[in-house]
């Protein structure tokens, strides 16, 4: 199976909803950890990245061919990034999701490539360990995760069998959580804005790419609630919310033989899709948003080129943005405020993939 971030043209997505085999082909692992670089340009490849401030910055995912994977973690001091020691289970393991909350709490997620399990890793202030998670049957694993206290965390994915998982810390422990499956589905991305409203999207697998999929959290239970799907198929990577009231969805929909970016905006009342600028090929794998008048979105296009698009309060535009190599692509986003935002990703060919991390200072990207 593969990862739905790192899938850019999919024929057999819903078939392989979230492990990572393959996608790197011949990447070898790198031993012992980096010093300071400002890009840390290193084999491997980021899925997921989350910031609480200017000085403190996280970033996830693994290094290594898909047989023998080494998770991966990378943070941001306020001067550089460099790689910090993280669990890897035996046999491999991948993580596509990181939130935190303080520069003393943290938590990643993903899964462990031989035994098909959930896995996830929290960061105590001073060191990540590994915690136990439920693992339902059928090859589950977490594809994102969002926190809005010590207390209370969500982390969601889905099993091979397209069954929909979500799972929840209360403090002191993870636990299942029953989610609407009716039909099958794939459960991306998370955001949380409080205890009872939390959103989780993905897609079904009815049709080409399916429909997209969005859940809600009320404080009580899950509920699936009406989203856009194009007539041509539908599939969403990643949610930000800023209130219980604004949120967005991103992803992307089938357009002739290729892809089209996918933007869907919560008001309050209803989702709808935003038009976006869209290059041949683009889709988007993630989005995050400080305020109603800033939100970013990013992905790639067909050609090989990163995509960033920026929402102004009005309009989403196209944002001129690095793409280092022949190809580079853009996994994850997360921003603090209007002049500090962070993409992650991977740029260079099956070989020699390594990892890509622009920043946003407010003026460009670099």
């Amino acid at each position: 199976m593969c990862n739905p971030k790192l899938a850019t043209h999919v024929a057999g997505i819903f078939a392989v909803p979230l492990l990572l085999a393959g996608v790197t082909g011949g990447v070898t692992a790198r031993t012992g950890f980096p010093g300071p670089a400002a890009s840390l340009s290193i084999s491997g490849t980021l899925i997921g990245v989350t910031a609480t401030s200017a000085s403190n910055a996280w970033a996830v995912g693994f290094t290594g061919s898909s047989a023998s994977a080494t998770t991966m973690i990378v943070r941001w001091n306020g001067t550089a990034w460099t790689r910090v020691p993280a669990p890897t289970p035996a046999g491999g393991g991948y993580l596509n999701g990181v939130t935190a909350t303080s520069a003393t709490s943290a938590w990643a997620v993903g899964l462990t490539y031989s035994t098909a399990k959930t896995l996830i890793l929290r960061w105590n202030g001073s060191k990540w360990t590994q915690v136990p998670s439920p693992s339902p049957p059928g090859h589950p694993a977490l594809a994102g995760v969002a926190a809005t206290s010590a207390s209370n965390a969500w982390a969601v994915g889905s099993t091979i069998a397209f069954r929909t998982l979500t799972e929840r810390w209360n403090g002191s422990k993870w636990t299942l959580v029953p989610s609407p499956n009716a039909g099958g589905g794939v459960l991306n991305g998370v955001a949380a804005t409080s205890a009872s409203s939390v959103w989780a999207v993905g897609g079904t697998t009815h049709g080409n790419l399916g429909k997209t999929l969005i859940l809600h959290w009320n404080g009580t239970a899950w509920t699936q609630v009406p989203s856009p799907s194009p007539p041509g198929g539908g599939y969403l990577s990643g949610v930000a919310a800023t209130s219980p009231s604004g949120a967005w969805a991103v992803g992307y929909a089938a357009s002739g033989t290729s892809f089209q970016a996918l933007i869907v905006r919560w008001n309050g009342s209803s989702w709808t899709r935003v038009p976006s600028p869209s290059p041949a090929g683009s889709i988007l794998k993630d989005v995050a948003a400080t305020s109603a008048q800033n939100a970013w979105a990013v992905g790639s296009t067909e050609s090989g080129k990163t995509l960033i698009l920026h929402w102004n309060g009005t309009t989403w535009k196209r944002m001129p943005s690095p793409s280092p190599a022949a190809s580079a692509e853009l996994f994850g986003v997360t921003a603090t405020s209007a002049s500090n935002a962070w993409a992650v990703g991977q740029t260079g060919s099956a070989g020699n993939i390594k990892t890509l991390i622009l920043h946003w200072n407010g003026v460009t990207w670099k």
